[in-house]
């Protein structure tokens, strides 16, 4: 067994591990990818303050997203495909959430359904919506979701048209995989993957699968996406969504503070600064570059959280210094999973953990909830000057 010290050591397993097209899938952003490098390399530019002959017995990095307790700000994000990445990966990756005590998001391009994660779990996740044409299959989604005691909706607002991935493309990614012979070549080297996923609950996507009529090609997102997702979302039809679930409300995919102010003006309980990890559109800001004029917008009116880029736990005490309430990881969470399964997922939380705590006590705070601007160095210019 490697010694996993940091999220980098679980993403080097996982690429030996997976198909290349799961792979590419997850790792990868759209056109030339500008915007996937730079939600990264941007929290680089962010220095701590280290703070020293401070107290630094009885830490704790509890606290609370929409009103529910975390064991740290930190939420696995909705990731498509993620029954790809690993056998029965949605469900493995719910179950290793809520042992460490971290909310859990269901994409609505998931493996496994919504039904297989509420049977594989004792405590409520959040579902992650994205708006289809068909109506009558989003009521019964929504339904779903509620019959399953989801405690929140994720609505995504940033894919209502595909962004192109070339990766994906190159690689006709596809669930289950289409066995063209560069497939077969590479599954050939993935045998381990290959056998756990013989005894997978599913191979296609369980949300979709059985629960819509028409769709000529479910095994393809490109296809699906192009088929169904709606190009008409606009506000008032955000509006009629929040009301037909009638719980809380987290609106996914907000990158400017006009956005943001719509969605507060909606009374959503959160929003996530996102770029959808650099896989929409390319050319973008990142997300902690335009997190401090969205806070300056809406942060006193909800709660502002963070997704895209964060791959350690500095990245994350960062984005809550910066005033995020919460942040989410999709790709470190993935490595983990493709790397060890469940116990990859849960890994990849205590490097996260460890990293968010050690980092938070050298910088002179007993809790996540003391963390602001005053223990952060951020240069003059971080926000960038944009003639408009």
């Amino acid at each position: 067994m490697p010694v996993i010290t940091n999220i980098e050591d679980l993403r080097r397993i996982y690429e030996r591990r997976v198909p290349r097209m799961f792979y590419d899938y997850a790792e990868s952003g759209s056109w030339t990818e500008q915007t996937f490098r730079e939600n990264t390399s941007d929290f680089d530019k962010i220095r701590l303050r280290q703070r020293v002959a401070v107290d630094m017995s009885g830490r704790s990095t509890k606290t609370q997203m929409i009103g529910e307790d975390v064991a740290m700000p930190v939420a696995l994000a909705p990731v498509g495909l993620t029954g790809m990445q690993h056998a029965d990966g949605e469900m493995k990756a719910a179950r290793a959430a809520e042992k460490f005590g971290v909310p859990f998001t269901l994409s609505t391009m998931s493996i496994n359904s919504i039904e297989d994660v509420a049977s594989y779990t004792s405590k409520p996740f959040w579902f992650q919506l994205y708006t289809m044409k068909d109506e009558d299959y989003v009521r019964r989604l929504i339904q779903r979701a509620k019959d399953a005691k989801c405690s929140a909706l994720v609505i995504t607002l940033d894919l209502q048209i595909l962004g192109q991935r070339h990766k994906d493309l190159k690689n006709g990614l596809s669930a289950p995989p289409k066995l063209t012979p560069k497939t077969i070549a590479n599954l050939m080297t993935k045998w381990a993957w290959g056998i756990e996923m013989l005894s997978a609950k599913r191979r296609e996507f369980g949300n979709i699968v059985g629960h819509v009529q028409g769709i000529s090609d479910a095994s393809s997102l490109g296809a699906w996406t192009a088929e169904q997702f709606d190009l008409t979302l606009d506000w008032k039809k955000i509006e009629k969504l929040m009301e037909m679930w009638g719980g809380k409300v987290i609106l996914k995919g907000i990158l400017d503070a006009e956005d943001a102010k719509m969605a507060a003006k909606l009374g959503a309980d959160a929003i996530v600064v996102s770029n959808h990890g650099g896989r929409q559109l390319d050319g973008a800001l990142s997300s902690i570059r335009m997190l401090p004029q969205i806070m300056d917008a809406v942060g006193d009116k909800m709660e502002v959280h963070l997704d895209s880029g964060i791959r350690s736990g500095q990245d994350v005490l960062k984005a809550v210094a910066m005033g995020a309430k919460g942040t989410y990881i999709g790709r470190a969470f993935v490595y983990g999973l493709g790397a060890m399964g469940q116990k990859g997922v849960t890994k990849a939380l205590e490097v996260i953990h460890k990293e968010l705590d050690t980092t938070m006590a050298l910088c002179g705070e007993r809790s996540v909830e003391n963390l602001g601007r005053h223990n952060l160095l951020v240069p003059e210019d971080f926000e960038g000057r944009w003639q408009q």
